[in-house]
């Protein structure tokens, strides 16, 4: 198993992509912690977890407010004694009208969840990490960090910056054998999207998700799966001389979709 003995903190953990990789981390044999405001789902993915024979444990979190963070991740190092992985997954698209039209309050929104969050929680487990020397944070971007899709200009801007905070963490951090990447995915089907498809039918959601892939080289777009699999390659030691690096998860994007074969 390519986490044995590992403990990881998983932030957002209890849908989407942070359920997938919850999942995927406990198959390989790591306890997972899962910091989340969703109580409900989180209480399921352990569940799930426990039904499995692993070890996972759901912490309610709001990730904006540092002391629920510096709290939450003291629980988790007392429960497990230990923490050698940190996700900061949790984040999301909020309110982004026209730059000309947004507020200060929706910018601020943006830059907390997703990015402020981040700072939050490294703060509070990179000590830890250091005085073990070792340890691997993952922090997620996107795609529309480099490759904006949409004109959300705080939710991008945010992304954007944890990239910065990923490569200067790292650089930071390297004496101590920790490793610090991010991820950038593109479209991928999860409740990123209930906001847009909260109206839609079935079918609607479905042909939207196949629209949204053709804009991708691969041609669909991703599964929490898909993501999954990649922080895992980031969580384990397959990934131990890599850090500082943006890995794009995003189905060949920014590349553009191969062009429509002429007529015949």
């Amino acid at each position: 198993m390519l986490l044995a003995d590992k403990s990881a903190l998983i932030t957002g953990g209890a849908k989407g992509m942070g359920r997938g990789m919850a999942i995927k981390f406990a198959d390989e044999g790591c306890a997972i912690a899962i910091a989340d405001i969703s109580m409900k789902e989180a209480n399921e993915v352990v569940a799930e977890v426990s039904r499995k024979g692993g070890k996972a444990i759901a912490v309610e979190c709001d990730i904006t407010n540092e002391q629920q963070v510096r709290d939450t991740v003291g629980a988790v190092i007392d429960r497990f004694g230990k923490l050698d992985i940190l996700v900061n997954n949790a984040g999301g698209i909020t309110a982004s009208p026209p730059i000309e039209e947004m507020t200060e309050e929706e910018w601020d929104s943006a830059l907390d969840l997703n990015l402020k969050s981040q700072f939050f929680f490294c703060k509070y487990v990179v000590p830890h990490m250091k005085a073990r020397r070792y340890g691997k944070i993952i922090n997620l971007s996107s795609i529309g960090a480099i490759q904006p899709p949409h004109h959300a200009i705080n939710y991008n801007t945010a992304k954007a910056g944890a990239i910065g905070f990923t490569a200067d963490l790292a650089n930071a951090l390297a004496p101590f054998s920790i490793n610090v990447n991010a991820l950038l995915p593109g479209p991928v089907r999860t409740s990123f999207y209930d906001g847009f498809t909260a109206s839609m039918s079935d079918e609607q959601k479905e042909a939207m998700f196949r629209f949204l892939g053709t804009k991708v080289p691969l041609q669909r777009v991703g599964e929490p799966e898909d993501i999954a699999g990649a922080a895992l390659f980031l969580a384990s030691d397959l990934s131990g001389w890599m850090t500082g690096q943006a890995l794009n998860i995003a189905g060949g994007l920014p590349l553009q979709p191969p062009a429509p074969p002429p007529p015949k």
